[in-house]
């Protein structure tokens, strides 16, 4: 039996795989000249070149004069933008969610700070290619499941491998709030006082948790060096020691006002940094965010009010609720296992915040540059800057405007397949209809 299911788990990963072939590393300078430069960090540079060469952006200036060995790219009337920025998804850790045998983000066990989710990401997605088409060059990529769920990882959008994939790793540990809302129907199965109970005990379990840790990080401080590998490892209690001395920020997935408030309360007891990821209610209690200096992941824009009674625009709103407030904050897409496939959708979502009122730059920095500072990696990318990793894109205008195609894009400095499965079967279709007399051309 297990091999049967060993042979079919290989079978659905060869069938769901994206046929493209990742780039090989740059070989040689590539020079992008007269484009509209949004550099987010520096405002926007109309016809402007960028040079990057090695992976790195070695020089923007207006005018730079080419040489022999580079590789030069006219791009007047394009638009150059720094690769997008998924702060939160499950992009890589599943592939169809009806099908058990493509999903790895949800292991046994209320516990497990000890899953790594780089090492569970598939390279060979058909997502990949699908996102990376709207400019999304970044994801960070989180197992969902149990109150302490584990690590989350930032991955690169092309690579042949999960490790060379790897951005940084680990960006944070994953935290599943208790639910604060208790069902008071009188046909409910768990009575309210069970349900009290159970959520005193999700914290308890907690708080359990962190004092363990500590008391395990104290035993190995205080060993021997020889004493250190002799003892008995724990490996979840080692995954959470950078979280509980505050080296490495918890994610705690909090989307409801209470859920909010009890974790940014828990995080001034423990002493730990946290970003509130998910924030719907996040706009009631902007200065205890401010006042205690934490980030908010905004889990969709796109997305149905919280409440019966609450505004339409609720959402939509919410970006600029804490860009006024003062709060650091990012949009992302959901982190749902169905919707990891919608991550191409990051644009709109931050397009929408920009409609209702979010300057068009602040809606741009939200999946790019201050998704970066989140995920601790904004002095490598995030921004077009000298120094910095070359992984951008060119597009046919405004990346916050539907209509606008990506066109080329650069991973690491590298020359990326623009192929997706949308691309084949739109050329399919129309080649199709064509045969058949029933559109013209070619």
């Amino acid at each position: 039996m297990r091999t049967i299911l060993s042979f079919l788990f290989i079978a659905l990963q060869i069938t769901f795989a994206s046929d493209q072939i990742p780039a090989p590393p740059q070989a040689q300078p590539i020079l992008i000249q007269n484009g509209t430069l949004h550099t987010v960090s520096q405002g926007t540079l109309d016809q402007y070149d960028i040079l990057f060469d090695r992976g790195i952006i070695t020089r923007i200036e207006k005018s730079i004069v080419p040489s022999s060995h580079m590789q030069v790219i006219e791009a007047s009337g394009k638009h150059i933008y720094p690769g997008l920025i998924a702060g939160i998804s499950t992009l890589g850790l599943v592939e169809i969610s009806d099908v058990v045998a493509t999903k790895d983000f949800d292991e046994v066990g209320e516990m497990t700070p000890e899953v790594r989710a780089n090492v569970s990401y598939n390279p060979d997605s058909e997502k990949i290619p699908v996102a990376r088409s709207s400019g999304v060059l970044f994801v960070n990529t989180m197992p969902t499941g149990g109150l302490i769920a584990g690590q989350s990882s930032l991955m690169r959008m092309d690579g042949w491998t999960w490790e060379n994939a790897t951005v940084n790793h680990p960006t944070a540990m994953h935290i599943n709030w208790p639910d604060m809302n208790i069902n008071t129907n009188p046909n409910s199965k768990i009575s309210i006082e069970e349900q009290e109970e159970n959520r005193r005990n999700e914290v308890i379990a907690l708080n359990d948790m962190m004092d363990r840790v500590r008391r395990y990080k104290k035993i190995i401080d205080n060993l021997p060096v020889e004493g250190v590998h002799d003892m008995a490892h724990d490996l979840g209690l080692e995954a959470m020691i950078p979280y509980v001395t505050g080296a490495k920020p918890f994610f705690v997935h909090a989307y409801e006002v209470r859920q909010i408030e009890a974790a940014v309360e828990w995080s001034k007891l423990q002493k730990v940094k946290i970003v509130i990821l998910g924030g719907w209610d996040a706009g009631r209690v902007t200065a205890l965010l401010k006042e205690n200096h934490i980030p908010v992941i905004l889990q969709e824009v796109l997305r149905l009010p919280m409440r019966r009674n609450s505004d339409y625009s609720e959402a939509y709103d919410l970006p600029l609720k804490l860009y006024k407030a003062g709060v650091s904050f990012c949009i992302s897409t959901s982190g749902s296992a169905f919707q990891s496939a919608h991550v191409r959708d990051l644009p709109s979502h931050a397009a929408m915040a920009a409609a209702f009122g979010l300057p068009v730059d602040e809606a741009l920095r939200s999946i790019t540059l201050s998704a970066a500072e989140i995920l601790g990696v904004d002095d490598r990318i995030g921004s077009l800057d000298v120094g910095k990793e070359a992984s951008l894109f060119i597009a046919s205008g405004d990346i916050l405007e539907i209509t606008t195609q990506v066109e080329q894009v650069f991973i690491n400095g590298t020359t990326t397949d623009m192929g997706d499965k949308q691309k084949t079967l739109y050329h399919k279709y129309r080649e199709k209809y064509r045969q058949l007399g029933i559109i013209g051309g070619k």
